[in-house]
């Protein structure tokens, strides 16, 4: 099938180009589709099943909050992980010539 472009109006290419757009969507869920159809099967001929599989993948829970690392010299209830941004009063004290090493816990 050929197609003369240049011979369309304005509104061909565009209609055209929106069909083919819904067209690849189309054809990714089916891929999508056969793609678990075919995990399912594979998983049912090991005696599995899918979700059991992907149970175990996830994680167990929440991730266990960390213990405080640093402590504000002045102020201590304001610690910080050492991980992540670091606050506001970390920096400052940074700024002012304290070292991380000083602020340890």
């Amino acid at each position: 099938m050929t197609i003369d472009l240049q011979k369309m109006s304005k509104t061909e290419p565009e209609k055209l180009k929106g069909d083919i757009d819904k067209a690849l969507v189309a054809a990714e869920l089916r891929n999508r589709k056969d793609a678990l159809k075919a995990i399912k099967q594979t998983a049912a001929e090991y005696g599995c099943d899918l979700d059991q599989l992907l149970g175990d993948a996830k994680p167990a829970g929440k991730p266990r909050k960390l213990p405080p690392k640093y402590r504000h010299p002045d102020d201590p209830s304001r610690t910080w992980t050492g991980r992540g941004r670091r606050p506001q009063w970390i920096v400052d004290a940074l700024d002012a010539g304290a070292d991380l090493a000083d602020l340890l816990i």
